[in-house]
């Protein structure tokens, strides 16, 4: 050990070699040993910071020219700068570095302490301000250090704090800003390790957070390959309604999309999604709802419906067996909009020909298109039915608002709204269920004559009257009123 400290020492006193890449190269091999990392001497560790110094100095003369020298130090107007072999040799320090945190907090501590975090972001930042595109030794050179800003952090929260407060929030973002798509994974998992409640609080609050929080959701959306950024945003951002109402009220259309999709993903079995943001998230379909109306025009924006869209679509699966979210239920207004964004989108379709039209073509591409009005009435239906499940004052609501002719009404084939009938059976069922004045308005329907309650038959049941209730019966359509 005495002698790779004395051989490291040995480097900055000359030009840099090929011997010197080897001495750092036996020394990232070493590390890889938990034996060897427990017991590394710290004069060790510190024998890499004079090294380092002197890379640093000729990367930053590098980066002040935007290139990286050809040779081992080629001399410019800012000094020497990084060639290939400069390069290689601080890739290897940072491997070295990333080596010694594996499992070995000590190491960690002592590494922060020898100032070697400040040093790591110092040259980070140099090297992202290089052409990449010139050297792969630079590329390599800047992952090696991310990996190790990553490593030191792994469990050790005073490395955590120091590296967020040398990086928050604008270095952070020009890291996930690189071209090189696996450095921002690398940055990523810097992010990822730092992020805590009392990050998310800040991200959200002080100037320049929205941005870097808006960034990690556009990668999601553009490299949905990168895992570090889906489990900040689904590990981290989802847990915090400050932060993702901050965010939407600042995002474009297809990042509240995103954003979106992701919260959808989120509502399984073991669910982060918080009341708060569902609750954020209804009040914005009642506020907005209102934008998918105008796919009815021929020179709409799409891009306003597809949020309006995609809302309706979360709010529906959170209403859909998740006990926790069904508090929506009793939200003020929220099932009135709904009825009320039904009759107009159904009125619309009936007044004009336009996007809210029921079609028949199945031959056509339109039931796959991702047009935002693709089962829109569909789900406006079974959200409905969602809001009025063992809710007796929805169900009167509904009825007062003349939602039950209007959702049968909608019963018919519609290739624009696939399994509408069945949505259409499932909302009706849930407002009929142990409510005897909604059951008499079906009723009513009913009896007017075979012609008003074909549209019961459409669906496949009719009404059948039992013990003074009227209960749905499904029937085979080929059968009548047998």
């Amino acid at each position: 050990m005495t002698e790779l400290t004395a051989s490291i020492n040995e480097i900055i006193k000359e030009e840099f070699s090929l011997k010197d890449l080897r001495v750092l190269t036996s020394l990232t091999t070493a590390l890889r040993e938990q034996e060897y990392r427990d017991s590394v001497p710290e004069d060790v560790l510190a024998s890499l910071m004079p090294v380092l110094n002197r890379l640093a100095d000729e990367i930053e003369a590098g980066a002040g020219s935007g290139e990286a020298g050809a040779g081992s130090g080629e001399a410019g107007a800012g000094g020497r700068q990084a060639g290939p072999l400069s390069l290689q040799m601080m890739a290897e320090c940072f491997r070295a570095q990333r080596n010694a945190c594996i499992q070995n907090t000590h190491n960690q501590n002592r590494l922060r302490e020898l100032g070697c975090l400040e040093l790591c972001v110092r040259v980070v930042g140099g090297l992202s301000q290089l052409n990449m595109d010139s050297t792969q030794a630079a590329s390599e050179a800047l992952r090696c250090g991310l990996q190790f800003l990553g490593n030191v952090a792994v469990g050790n929260q005073l490395c955590k704090d120091h590296i967020w407060n040398l990086c928050f929030p604008d270095k952070m973002l020009a890291l996930l800003s690189l071209t090189d798509s696996k450095a921002v994974g690398y940055a990523s998992m810097v992010l990822h390790g730092c992020l805590d409640q009392d990050k998310l609080q800040m991200m959200a609050q002080q100037q320049g957070g929205l941005p870097l929080a808006r960034r990690v959701i556009e990668l999601c959306r553009t490299h949905p390959d990168l895992d570090w950024t889906i489990l900040i945003a689904t590990q981290h951002f989802l847990k915090s309604p400050v932060l993702v109402e901050s965010m939407y009220a600042c995002m474009e259309p297809l990042e509240r999309v995103t954003l979106l999709q992701l919260v959808s993903a989120q509502l399984g079995d073991d669910c982060v999604i918080t009341p708060g943001v569902a609750r954020f998230l209804a009040t914005h379909f009642q506020e907005d709802g209102a934008a998918v109306l105008s796919l009815a025009t021929a020179s709409a924006d799409p891009q306003e419906a597809l949020v309006v869209s995609s809302l309706l679509d979360v709010l529906c699966e959170m209403t859909s067996d998740h006990k926790e979210f069904m508090f929506l239920q009793d939200q003020p207004g929220l099932l009135k909009t709904t009825v009320e964004l039904l009759h107009r989108v159904h009125q619309l379709g009936k007044t004009s020909r336009n996007v809210f039209t029921p079609t028949q073509d199945f031959s056509s591409s339109s039931s796959s298109s991702s047009s935002p009005s693709i089962s829109f009435k569909a789900h406006l239906v079974r959200f409905i039915g969602n809001l009025s499940h063992h809710h007796t004052h929805n169900q009167n609501l509904v009825r007062d608002l003349e939602g039950i002719p209007l959702i049968l009404d909608n019963c018919s084939i519609d290739s624009n709204n696939p399994f509408i009938s069945q949505w259409v059976f499932f909302t009706l069922r849930n407002l009929l269920e142990q409510n005897p004045e909604n059951q008499e308005v079906v009723a009513a329907l009913e009896r007017r004559g075979p012609a008003d309650d074909s549209a019961l038959l459409n669906l496949g049941f009719q009404l059948e009257e039992r013990d003074g209730s009227l209960l749905l019966k499904r029937v085979n359509k080929d059968e009548g009123n047998d």
